[in-house]
C-alpha cells in the first residue's frame, strides 16, 4: 500500500487540518498567541502572560479563535483542555472533564481520579438510605401531602397537584435533607470543591514538570462564568495551592469580565477584543471560498457588515448574482436561509434542517434525526463551519441553530413536533437500553442515563409543551433530591426548550426555578417553588 511509512490521521485531525487551512483572518491575534507560547514560562525577564480574555459578540468567531489557538498550543509541546457551556453545570463536572481530556494527552490523572471516587464514595455513604426505592419517609409524605392539598386551592396551581406520583417530591425532599446534613458535615474542611480543585492543581503541577506548556480553555464564558467565575479566581489565587507557571488560562465570552470581582487581576488580564472582520479580511474569506463576482462580493459586505459567520455562512450559500444574497430581514435568518437554499443535494440540506433540532449531535442521534437514506453525511456535516465540539458530541453554533429553530418551527408546526418526538422516541429507546443493565436505584446516578432521559423531555417539551410540561415539572422535583450540578442540568435544558418554543406557561416556570438555583440550597429551594407554586412560602418555611 503506498504511502504505509507515514502516520496515518484520525478523522478528527483531518477535520481539524481542514479547518486550520480555510482559517482567514486574525493574524494579529494567532501571532499574539504564538509570540506568548515561544517565551520562557519561567523568564522573570519578558514573562509570558498567563490569562487571556477573548471577548465579542456571537457570531465574530471566538470559538474559532480558540480552537486555532489550541493547535498552536499543541504545537508548542503544550497539553490542552477546552470546556464549554455543554461541559459545566458546576466545579465538578468541569474538573471532571478538564482532567479526561488532559489524561487523553498525557496518561491518567491518578490523584484526581482517586478524589473523585472518594468523593463519590463520601456522597454515597452519607446519603440516608430510604427503605425501598419509590418509597418516602413518613415526614417527608406529610409535609409534601400538605403543600400540595394547600396549593390544590390555588387559581393556576394545577400543574404541580396534577403531578402523576406526588410521592416523587416526598422522595426529593429526604435525599435534599441528607444532602443538606452531609453539606453541612464537610463545611468544617471546605467542602467537596476545595477537595477536588486541590487534587486537580496538584495534577497541574505534574504535568507542568514534564510539559513545557499546560493551556486550560474556557469557552462561553458568558454562560459557564456563573458557576466557574468565582472558583476561577480563588485557583488563580492559590487558594488550593500553587499554580505552576506554565499553565495559561484562556476564556472567551460575550461580555468583559466583571470590574468588581476581577480588579485584583485586571492588569494580568491579557484583553484580546474581536471585532468583525474587516473589508479586505471579508475580501479575503470570499476569495477563499470562490466567491468573486463583484456584485456578489459587495452584497455580501453589505449585509454581512464583516460577521465572520455570515460572511462564511453567505460564501457557502455560492450566490452567483447580487440578487441571490437578498438583504431583506434578520441578517442571521437571511445568511442561514441563503445558505441552505444554495445546497444542491436534497438530502445534505434536510439533513442541515433537522440536525438542528437535537441540543447535541453524535453519529446516532445525526441517524435519528436525518432518518434513512443519509450514510456519509455525518463527516460531511461536521466539517461544516458552524459545526463544533469535542470528543463524542457536536452541537451548532447558537445564532445558526437560533434561525433554523425559529424557521422550521414557523414554517411547518405538524414537521417541528413530528420531528421532536422522533428524537423523544430514539432517546426513550436507548434509554430503555441503558436500564436493562442498571438497577432503579443507581439510574439516576448515571450520566448516560440522565442523559437519555434529559434530551427526551427536551424534545417531548418542544413537540407539545403543554402536555407535557407536568411530566417534566416531574423530572425537576426528582431532579432536585440529586447534587446542584444535576438540577442545574436540568432546569437550563428546559430553559432551553421555553426559549426554543416560546411557549408562555414554560417560560413562565423556567423564570420561577432559574431564580431558585442562587441561593445556598437551590434544591431545597427549588422543591418549595415547586409545591407552593411561589405562593406557599410562608407555609413551607414553618414547616
Amino acid at each position: 500500500m503506498s504511502g504505509s511509512g507515514t502516520q496515518r490521521l484520525s478523522r478528527g485531525a483531518l477535520i481539524r487540518q481542514r479547518a486550520q487551512a480555510r482559517f482567514v483572518g486574525r493574524r494579529a491575534q494567532l501571532a499574539l498567541f504564538a509570540e506568548n507560547l515561544s517565551k520562557d514560562p519561567f523568564s522573570e525577564e519578558d514573562p509570558a502572560d498567563f490569562l487571556f480574555h477573548v471577548r465579542g459578540v456571537g457570531g465574530v468567531g471566538k470559538s474559532t479563535l480558540l480552537r486555532q489557538w489550541q493547535e498552536a498550543a499543541r504545537r508548542a509541546d503544550a497539553v490542552t483542555a477546552v470546556v464549554d457551556e455543554n461541559d459545566v453545570h458546576g466545579v465538578q463536572q468541569a474538573l471532571v472533564e478538564l482532567s479526561r481530556q488532559l489524561a487523553e494527552q498525557a496518561g491518567p490523572c491518578k490523584e484526581f481520579d482517586k478524589a473523585v471516587e472518594q468523593l463519590r464514595r463520601e456522597q454515597a455513604a452519607q446519603a440516608e438510605p430510604m427503605p425501598v426505592e419509590g418509597e418516602a419517609s413518613v415526614s417527608s409524605r406529610v409535609v409534601t401531602q400538605a403543600a400540595l392539598g394547600a396549593a390544590s386551592l390555588i387559581p393556576g396551581a394545577g400543574v404541580v397537584t396534577a403531578m402523576a406520583n406526588p410521592d416523587a417530591a416526598a422522595q426529593g425532599l429526604d435525599r435534599l435533607r441528607s444532602a443538606s446534613r452531609s453539606r453541612a458535615q464537610r463545611r468544617g474542611g471546605q467542602g467537596d470543591e476545595a477537595g477536588l480543585s486541590r487534587a486537580f492543581v496538584g495534577e497541574l503541577e505534574r504535568l507542568c514538570r514534564r510539559q513545557r506548556w499546560v493551556v486550560l480553555f474556557f469557552d462561553t464564558w458568558e454562560q459557564t462564568a456563573q458557576y466557574l467565575d468565582g472558583w476561577l479566581l480563588r485557583l488563580l489565587g492559590e487558594e488550593f495551592g500553587p499554580v505552576p507557571a506554565n499553565v495559561i488560562v484562556v476564556l472567551a465570552g460575550r461580555d468583559e469580565l466583571s470590574e468588581r470581582e476581577w480588579a485584583l487581576l485586571r492588569d494580568q488580564v491579557a484583553d484580546v477584543p474581536l471585532e468583525v472582520f474587516t473589508e479586505v479580511e471579508t475580501r479575503a474569506l470570499l476569495a477563499s471560498r470562490g466567491v468573486a463576482d463583484p456584485g456578489v462580493v459587495e452584497a455580501v459586505l453589505q449585509l454581512s457588515m464583516g460577521l465572520p459567520l455570515l460572511v462564511e455562512l453567505l460564501a457557502l450559500a455560492s450566490p452567483h448574482t447580487a440578487e441571490d444574497v437578498d438583504s431583506g430581514g434578520d441578517l442571521a435568518d437571511v445568511a442561514v436561509e441563503r445558505f441552505v437554499q444554495w445546497i444542491i443535494d436534497p438530502e445534505k440540506r434536510e439533513a442541515v434542517r433537522t440536525c438542528a433540532l437535537p441540543l447535541q449531535l453524535n453519529e446516532d442521534v445525526f441517524a435519528a434525526a436525518a432518518g434513512p437514506g443519509v450514510e456519509g453525511l455525518w463527516e460531511w456535516l461536521c466539517g461544516q463551519p458552524f459545526i463544533s465540539g469535542r470528543g463524542d458530541y457536536k452541537h451548532y453554533h447558537a445564532v445558526v441553530r437560533a434561525s433554523m429553530i425559529r424557521q422550521q418551527r414557523a414554517q411547518s408546526p405538524q414537521g417541528w413536533a413530528s420531528a421532536h418526538l422522533r428524537l423523544a422516541d430514539a432517546h426513550a429507546a436507548w434509554r430503555v437500553v441503558v436500564e436493562e443493565r442498571l438497577p432503579e436505584t443507581k439510574r439516576w446516578k448515571d450520566a448516560e442515563w440522565r442523559r437519555h432521559r434529559l434530551d427526551e423531555t427536551y424534545h417531548r417539551l418542544c413537540a407539545h409543551p403543554g402536555t407535557y410540561l407536568t411530566a417534566a415539572l416531574e423530572q425537576v422535583v426528582r431532579a432536585a433530591g440529586r447534587e446542584t450540578a444535576v438540577l442545574r442540568q436540568w432546569i437550563e435544558t428546559l430553559e432551553q426548550a421555553a426559549q426554543d418554543t416560546t411557549d408562555t406557561a414554560l417560560l413562565t416556570w423556567m423564570e420561577r426555578l432559574r431564580g431558585a438555583l442562587t441561593g445556598d440550597e437551590p434544591g431545597l429551594t427549588c422543591l418549595g417553588v415547586l409545591l407552593s407554586h411561589s405562593q406557599l412560602s410562608s407555609e413551607w418555611a414553618v414547616r
